[in-house]
C-alpha cells in the first residue's frame, strides 16, 4: 500500500449545472472519482458529538455537506489537517490509511460520503494506537 498522508486529501469541485430551475449536480465514479461508487451513506441529525474516529485499510471515500457544514480532520500519524465542507458542489477526496474525525456539525447538516467498497468490518481500525501500529509509529 502506498504511503498516504493528509496532503493525499484533497477538496474538487463537483459538476454543476444550473438553470432557472436551480443547480444539479454530477458525481460520475471512475470519471469524477477514482473509484467505482460501491456504497452510499449519509450523516444529519448528528447531536453535539464527534463521529468517524477511525481509520480504513482499502476504503476510499468522497465526502461532501449536500447541506450545512463540517470539520474533517485527517490524521496520518504524524500530521493533522482540517477541512471545512460547506458547499454541495465540493467533496472531499480521501484515500485509505488515514484517521478521519467529523466534528462541528451546524444545525441541518447532511453529509453524503461515496464510498468504494461495500461494508466490510475487517477494513475498519476503530483503535487509534492500533492505526498507529498499522502506519508503522509504534
Amino acid at each position: 500500500m502506498k504511503e498516504t498522508t493528509v496532503n493525499d486529501c484533497r477538496v474538487i469541485d463537483i459538476r454543476k449545472y444550473s438553470d432557472n430551475r436551480g443547480y444539479l449536480s454530477v458525481i460520475e465514479g471512475g470519471l469524477d472519482i477514482p473509484f467505482e461508487i460501491k456504497r452510499i451513506y449519509y450523516l444529519y441529525m448528528v447531536p453535539e458529538a464527534a463521529r468517524g474516529a477511525h481509520a480504513h485499510k482499502r476504503l476510499q471515500q468522497l465526502m461532501i455537506a449536500t447541506s450545512g457544514s463540517v470539520h474533517v480532520t485527517m490524521d496520518d500519524g504524524k500530521n493533522r489537517k482540517t477541512f471545512v465542507l460547506d458547499r454541495p458542489w465540493k467533496g472531499l477526496l480521501v484515500p485509505p490509511g488515514l484517521w478521519r474525525t467529523l466534528n462541528d456539525f451546524s444545525g441541518g447538516t447532511v453529509c453524503m460520503v461515496l464510498a468504494s467498497e461495500k461494508y466490510e468490518v475487517s477494513d475498519y481500525i476503530r483503535d487509534y494506537d492500533d492505526f498507529l501500529r498499522y502506519k508503522g509509529l509504534l
